[in-house]
């Protein structure tokens, strides 16, 4: 058994029970992922994915690979509630890679003033820091819910 070291883990009952059963009791990081798990739920959806679209002989594996990651990296993240590649680029990811390059030629082009494009920039990043903190608040909010309904749950099973 792993825990996170909390103070009701280091009783003489529990000690005692744990002893009885021949349990081995390890205490764990709350924010180490291989412990908490989040390392198994994303490897299981990557391998989920792959598993759907790599050809029966696996030799397409390295290929589909990158686009496994790039998917399972650009998807909608509950807990945050948003896209996590937003939260780092500050817009969504809809376009291809050439029509990006054929925009920014085209920008180019055209020659845009610099004191324009500083203040573009600086309301970009301003917007970069609002939606970063609206993640923020959507995973605390998650957080909070998923805690409550984990606690009526332990509650009424206790009961």
């Amino acid at each position: 058994m792993i825990n996170d070291g909390g103070s009701h883990f280091y009783e003489r009952h529990l000690d005692a029970l744990l002893r009885k059963y021949k349990v081995y009791h390890r205490t764990g990081l709350a924010y180490n992922l291989q412990t908490t798990g989040q390392v198994e739920v994303s490897n299981r959806e990557i391998k989920s994915t792959l598993k759907k679209v790599v050809a029966k002989s696996r030799k397409d594996l390295s290929d589909k690979l990158d686009d496994t990651l790039w998917a399972y990296r650009t998807a909608f993240r509950t807990p945050i509630g948003t896209f996590p590649y937003r939260l780092v680029y500050g817009k969504a990811c809809d376009f291809p890679v050439e029509m990006k390059y054929k925009a920014f030629w085209e920008i180019k082009a055209i020659n845009m003033e610099v004191k324009l494009a500083r203040e573009k920039r600086i309301l970009q990043l301003n917007e970069l820091d609002e939606f970063r903190l609206q993640a923020y608040d959507s995973a605390r909010i998650y957080k909070e819910k998923t805690k409550r309904w984990h606690d009526s749950h332990i509650l009424k099973g206790s009961s």
